[in-house]
């Protein structure tokens, strides 16, 4: 009954050490947590060149093509795709961009008063 009950606390034990095992995938994008500055994310990284986008046909008069940009989520840098959009009376579209600010990159662009 003795050798039992120490069988049985060394698979115990074992599981419990084991269980502090992680095998995870090497994330190459990942840079830190997710971090916000009072106009958007901000990235320890910078983006990607931009993508080359195909604008598709107008879809009606006055509409407005807003085009695609890097954005960030997760640790890393997204494609967001361009689309059409209605203009927004008291408002003009900025497009999205990435200003380096001490050390670190920070999205501006987007719907702006004016």
């Amino acid at each position: 009954m003795p050798r039992v009950r120490a069988l049985s606390t060394l698979t115990a034990l074992s599981a419990l050490l084991l269980s502090a095992c992680v095998v995870a995938p090497y994330a190459p994008y990942r840079q830190g947590s997710q971090v916000y500055d009072d106009q958007g994310p901000v990235a320890e990284v910078p983006p990607p060149p931009p993508q080359v986008e195909v604008i598709p046909v107008l879809p009606y008069a006055g509409a407005i093509w807003l085009g695609g940009y890097w954005g960030w989520g997760a640790g890393r840098h997204h494609w967001v795709p361009g689309r059409w959009d209605r203009p927004r009376a008291g408002f003009y579209w900025a497009p999205h961009r990435w200003v380096p600010f001490h050390g670190r990159w920070h999205l501006r662009g987007g719907w702006r008063r004016g």
